[in-house]
């Protein structure tokens, strides 16, 4: 008997604000290309303190997070649209019109699983990195998090630069 190979119709990319957004979404993007599946970039607003305590460099030519000042960041809605343009500047690097952007608020993990229940994504592509306090403590565990609680497949890029 032969079996059937369940189809990936849609990837979800999910993207941080750090320097390896790029290489996540390039991944997750080939692997979706690949699979012929429809790709969804999404970015999760969770802390606003945690754009003004990053020192990242621009991300795929983008740079506005570093213009927010901690007193601006309290307003949501100036992150929703910074949040936003950098999905939208992650899009125009990939060099698909097709690709479905997200931005949405909340805690990391939940933020993602729900999104990917409610898209309906048949696998979810994240970064895994731990390489400052600060990521340890916001991102490293999101994606042990996500890996525990999803009932779809992960599919998780190692970011961590080697020695």
């Amino acid at each position: 008997m032969k079996m059937k190979a369940t189809k990936l119709k849609k990837v979800m990319i999910a993207l941080d604000y750090n320097p390896t957004a790029q290489k996540v979404a390039e991944v997750g993007f080939s692997l979706a290309q690949a699979m012929n599946a429809e790709v969804i970039l999404l970015h999760v607003i969770a802390d606003p303190v945690y754009y003004s305590s990053t020192e990242y460099s621009p991300i795929m030519g983008y740079t506005g997070f570093i213009d927010l000042n901690p007193s601006q960041t309290g307003e949501v809605d100036l992150l929703k649209k910074a949040s936003q343009h950098f999905l939208d500047k992650t899009k125009l690097h990939l060099g698909d019109d097709a690709i479905q952007t997200q931005v949405k608020e909340g805690e990391f993990a939940e933020a993602i699983l729900s999104t990917a229940k409610e898209l309906h994504a048949d696998i979810i592509v994240m970064g895994s990195h731990g390489h400052k306090w600060l990521e340890n403590i916001v991102m490293g565990s999101v994606t042990e998090n996500v890996l525990h609680h999803t009932t779809i497949p992960l599919f998780i890029i190692p970011t961590k630069k080697r020695n």
